[in-house]
């Protein structure tokens, strides 16, 4: 912990073994137990020792700070289909192409509501949705309809993430609103239910998930130490 926040530091890590620096007010509790619903907003100061983009040594893994239900929780035995509004990093091999004409990683704003009801009517013929997502004319046509059902929204952000940067999101029960430096860089009336509880995080993990079938999940070597440190952080509920 430093005295204004905290840094999250992942130390050289092996692709054996998952290394996680976290920070979280859910620990311990069931879904429902989460603490936060909309109206919220957070806001906070943070940057990363490496940056995203491609080249020499960039950071890797995934890492980010926002609101997620922890699909995959120790707290609970049945996976939850996922609900989270953040800002998420994501380096390759890592691929979760959600969002239309975007990259499936980078630094971004985003949300997804897969636990809509909308959500379900696509289920009994995903697999014929996947198959049409290989003819790129099919993928254009369909997959607008099953992003706003998963309640996907997302917008990439090409600053350096080394620098101190304000972000803020204002997450409302009609839509979500985000801010870089005071900047409005993503709006959209897609808002996850909740309850969702805080995270922020930075570990050596990397995810496939892409609308034409591709699937996987992973861990990634760290070759050099690399931190999240954020500062400032502040949640308030919001009319």
């Amino acid at each position: 912990m430093l005295p204004d926040g905290a840094r999250l530091i992942l130390p050289p890590a092996s692709s054996g073994r998952h290394s996680d620096a976290q920070i979280d007010d859910y620990a311990g509790l069931a879904r429902r137990q989460y603490p936060h619903r909309p109206p919220r907003r957070l806001s906070l100061r943070a940057r990363f020792s490496h940056n995203g983009k491609a080249g020499q040594n960039p950071l890797c893994g995934t890492a980010g700070f926002g609101f997620w239900n922890n699909p995959f929780g120790a707290q609970s035995k049945i996976p939850a289909r996922p609900q989270a509004i953040w800002f998420f990093y994501a380096s390759p091999p890592s691929n979760m192409a959600l969002a239309l004409d975007l990259p499936g990683h980078g630094w971004k704003a985003a949300c997804i509501d897969a636990g809509r009801v909308s959500t379900l009517a696509w289920a009994p013929i995903a697999p014929l949705v996947m198959f049409m997502g290989r003819s790129r004319g099919l993928y254009r046509s369909i997959w607008p309809r099953v992003q706003r059902s998963l309640g996907v929204c997302e917008s990439v952000m090409a600053l350096d993430m080394t620098d101190w940067h304000a972000y803020e999101i204002e997450w409302k029960r009609d839509g979500s609103r985000w801010w870089v430096d005071g900047k409005p860089i993503l709006e959209t009336d897609r808002s996850p239910r909740g309850p969702l509880g805080f995270v922020a995080w930075i570990d050596n993990q990397y995810a496939v998930v892409t609308p034409q079938g591709q699937f996987g999940f992973g861990l990634l070597d760290v070759v050099d130490e690399q931190w999240l440190e954020i500062a400032d952080v502040r949640i308030d509920s919001v009319r």
